[in-house]
């Protein structure tokens, strides 16, 4: 652990929302892809740091789920913050692809299981 994540873990998840308790948009899920679409922003941006990890870990398609389990967030909070950062056009966010058949759940169950199992 580095110096920047003691000291981050000393803010209370309200202030790095701003007090904000739900997101402004409902485009994620758990499962919801996010991309940086610039993980380097300009100086004139000032983005908080929390913005700049999560566009540093985005910089490769991302879960929801697994972004909030990197930075050692609540996902609630972790989904006002990539709100923030869609509206502000630095990431893009895909919903997952809809499975139709019956053991396509199985198999995304299974995954879902084994991905946690390594958390």
């Amino acid at each position: 652990m580095t110096g920047g994540d003691a000291a981050g873990r000393l803010v209370r998840p309200f202030t790095l929302t701003g007090g904000r308790t739900r997101p402004s948009r409902a485009d994620f899920t758990l499962i919801t892809t996010v991309t940086a679409i610039d993980p380097q922003p300009s100086r004139a941006a000032r983005p908080q740091p929390e913005h700049l990890r999560i566009l540093r870990l985005c910089a490769e398609p991302m879960a929801v789920a697994e972004l909030a389990a990197r930075l050692d967030l609540p996902v609630s909070v972790v989904v006002i913050l990539l709100s923030d950062l869609l509206e502000a056009g630095r990431i893009t966010a895909r919903p997952p692809h809809p499975v139709s058949r019956a053991t396509d759940d199985l198999d995304l169950l299974q995954k879902v299981r084994d991905g946690l199992g390594r958390l």
